[in-house]
């Protein structure tokens, strides 16, 4: 499941599941067609006729996303105001944003049951060309469905929309959705999903039963549902200032050679609305004035990221029972494998199977460790270009550290300039001198020598650790992303 609380796994340590990483500090080159610097998705959310209502089998009316203020579910009861309301949304408001994109590429989100309460509507949508993904089964809340309930209702809505369309649905949306709406929809081999709204490019997930979902996050905040909520849009000016702002701030970083997604949510009782839709119509000539844009479906979007960013199947420490673990990271601290035991039980996740990230919980059981095993870690690094280095004895990351200065091509000068400093910084601070070698040259591993060589024993320790731990990330930089 993507969105989840703490997880307890009974027969190991602790894992959360909430990704706090996504793409990391530098993203992906999106590389949208044309060299493309922005996607622009526009969403119309088809809702119309699939609401909370006595005549749907319901048990009270609608009250969400309507221009009632503070509406409240009435129960036993028909909300006629509220049926008007959504009732415009399909009388009139569609066709207006028909009119108005009829030549863009749209994809809509559309509630099954209401999508076969519309027949016009639904062949309108597909004489535009426009993308027809599912949006549920009813426009209701999922929050306390049973598991077993959402499932089926999930297939009854692939069932409906396809005999509604004519096609089944490869996308899906809830919308109001619960903590298993994700998992039960990647389950049915949908080419992208879109209930998350927690980065501005697709990216992929773990399927449960194997293979990777493809996820289009989806946007709460360029969204009209805002003109219906409390601190939302009083105006269509607000609508238009918001949307061209996110617009120009996504459009620079694409520029900036960092190309964005930008998705905008629309919903035909809303935005359809006259006062609203020439701020619809204004942004989308904002954008259209603009090189380098690409108004795209999800369906496009979806096809062009795994043609161009296809899944990789790599291995996931947060993921790793015990042994595999150890076996793999043991070794990152110098002959120190109690460090990745003790990182293997702290709280890991995906923000832990980074270098980054894994370097925090190793470092974290470093850190927390006591004088004496911190000690000992120390001790057992090897001296620079000493003895082991000779013999051939450092292990496989050691000898490569120590090759990257050239320390195993040092002439007989050198060889015993190294032996002196080491015997002296050994008999002063009782473990061997240690440096990040990668982060250094010859001449500034002599010169930190001779300086640390003053320092007193606290200090140096204190000095040695940061180092190890700086060893430590770099180890990990060779292996994990």
């Amino acid at each position: 499941m993507l969105r989840a609380s703490m997880s307890h796994n009974p027969a190991g340590p602790p894992r959360y599941p909430r990704d706090f990483r996504g793409h990391g500090p530098t993203s992906p080159d999106a590389r949208w067609p044309g060299g493309a610097r922005i996607a622009v998705s526009l969403v119309l959310n088809w809702e119309e006729g699939g609401e909370n209502n006595l005549l749907h089998g319901d048990a009270a009316s609608e009250a969400f996303l309507s221009e009632i203020v503070g509406a409240q579910p009435w129960p036993g009861q028909r909300h006629w105001n509220m049926e008007s309301i959504y009732d415009y949304g399909a009388r009139a408001g569609f066709w207006r944003l028909h009119r108005m994109m009829a030549d863009l590429p749209v994809t809509v989100y559309g509630v099954a049951t209401a999508l076969a309460r519309a027949p016009e509507q639904v062949a309108a949508m597909q004489s535009a060309g426009w993308e027809i993904a599912s949006h549920g089964l009813k426009w209701v809340e999922h929050r306390d469905m049973p598991e077993d309930v959402e499932r089926a209702q999930i297939a009854e809505a692939i069932r409906l929309h396809t005999e509604v369309t004519g096609a089944r649905p490869t996308g899906w949306y809830t919308g109001r959705c619960s903590m298993n709406t994700v998992r039960l929809t990647a389950e049915q081999g949908f080419d992208w999903i879109s209930d998350t709204y927690d980065d501005d490019l697709p990216y992929w997930m773990d399927r449960p039963q194997g293979g990777h979902q493809l996820v289009i996050p989806y946007t709460l905040d360029a969204n009209d549902m805002r003109f219906a909520t409390p601190q939302g849009f009083n105006s269509g000016d607000q609508f238009l200032a918001y949307l061209r702002d996110s617009f120009d701030a996504l459009y620079v970083e694409g520029v900036a050679g960092a190309p964005r997604m930008m998705s905008v949510g629309l919903h035909c009782r809303l935005v359809g609305r006259p006062g609203r839709a020439l701020a619809l119509q204004r942004f989308i000539d904002h954008a259209r004035s603009h090189d380098g844009v690409w108004f795209a479906t999800r369906a496009q979007i979806a096809a062009h990221w795994a043609a161009t960013h296809p899944p990789v199947d790599r291995s996931r420490p947060s993921r790793m029972d015990r042994a595999t673990f150890v076996e793999n990271y043991g070794g990152i601290f110098e002959h120190s494998p109690w460090i990745a035991e003790r990182a293997h039980a702290l709280e890991l996740g995906p923000a832990h199977d980074s270098a980054t990230g894994l370097h925090n919980a190793l470092a974290r059981a470093f850190r927390s460790a006591s004088d004496d095993e911190r000690l000992g870690v120390l001790q057992a690094h090897p001296d620079l270009a000493g003895k082991l280095a000779q013999a051939r004895r450092l292990t496989e990351a050691s000898t490569a550290e120590q090759a990257s200065a050239g320390l195993d091509a040092l002439t007989d000068d050198e060889r015993a300039t190294f032996e002196r400093l080491n015997a002296a910084y050994t008999a002063r601070f009782g473990f061997p001198f240690i440096i990040a070698v990668r982060d250094n040259t010859k001449a500034s591993i002599l010169a930190a020598f001779h300086a640390r060589l003053d320092n007193d024993r606290a200090t140096e320790i204190a000095t040695a650790c940061a180092q190890v731990e700086r060893i430590a990330l770099h180890r990990l930089k060779a292996i994990l992303p």
